[in-house]
């Protein structure tokens, strides 16, 4: 499942009943906002409390959008959830630094470490399995 605005994707690379992993790409601001939380909050009202966002190809990130990861956190801190970011670039890193947000929304090299900080049973199966319908 993949869906976009035009400056923002968000892709689900793969989930289980507790948790999905998501890939963002391109820009989080003001004009993806209502997109961005829309789109998670429809994640976790499905069911799943633990999100994993592989921001590898998140390429801008501003408050706005920084508040929009904050909201989502917040949420899922009261689902008992958690909200780990995976593969966070430069920009990304300094402005959670600069905010004094890198306690609030930790940050993993990889999708795959970002995973380990979850309870096992709340896991799907990481690398996920390849779709047999996707051509190569």
């Amino acid at each position: 499942m993949s869906t976009q605005t035009h400056r923002l994707t968000i892709t689900q690379i793969t989930d289980c009943e507790h948790c999905a992993v998501l890939r963002v790409s391109g820009e989080l601001d003001q004009s993806c906002e209502e997109y961005f939380l829309g789109t998670l909050a429809a994640i976790v009202d499905a069911g799943r409390r633990h999100l994993v966002l592989d921001v590898t190809a998140l390429v801008f990130c501003d408050s706005r959008g920084l508040n929009c990861l904050l909201a989502i956190r917040w949420l899922l801190k009261r689902l008992d959830g958690r909200l780990i970011l995976a593969g966070a670039g430069r920009r990304l890193s300094e402005l959670l630094v600069q905010t004094g947000s890198t306690e609030l929304l930790p940050v993993r090299r990889t999708v795959g470490l970002a995973l380990l900080e979850l309870p096992e049973a709340h896991r799907p199966v990481w690398p996920p399995a390849p779709d047999p319908d996707e051509k190569s």
